[in-house]
């Protein structure tokens, strides 16, 4: 849809993407690393709370602002299970038995960086694809139109 000189524009507002990512109380505090409950409690949790956000905000036509906090999220949601596994024979474990391949998960598992930054590993990615995600019930943000 053309949008002329006049006409108005669903625009999603930086300051919504703000209240989505800074609350305190609800997105990243449902997504803490260490709040040390199972990802099958806090899908649900943040499922709720992702359908009513998509359904006010959902409408918006500037979609590269709704991928952008939809693979935020899913990064926070990968780096709180990897902080989860601790140990590194539970995480070659949990990585081999979702498919990544040894070579893969031994250099994914030895490697010197935190949970965020392997959040958005090869390794990791694959091993906990949007599709597990959804099959737990969290709802995307971003759709294809």
């Amino acid at each position: 849809m053309a949008v002329g000189k006049w006409e108005s524009r669903r625009d999603f507002q930086a300051r919504e993407a703000s209240v989505f990512v800074c609350r305190a109380c609800w997105t990243r505090e449902l997504t803490r690393r260490t709040r040390g409950v199972s990802i099958e409690e806090m899908a649900a949790e943040l499922g709720g709370y992702l359908r009513g956000w998509y359904a006010y905000f959902g409408v918006c036509e500037t979609p590269s602002v709704l991928k952008e906090l939809d693979q935020w999220m899913r990064r926070r949601l990968r780096s709180f299970l990897w902080k989860q596994w601790k140990r590194g024979p539970v995480r070659f474990s949990e990585l081999t038995r979702r498919g990544v391949k040894k070579d893969l998960a031994i250099r994914t598992v030895k490697t010197p960086h935190g949970p965020w930054y392997l959040a958005a590993s090869p390794g990791v990615t694959f091993a906990l694809p949007n599709a597990y995600f959804a099959s737990l019930g969290i709802p995307q943000l971003f759709r294809h139109r």
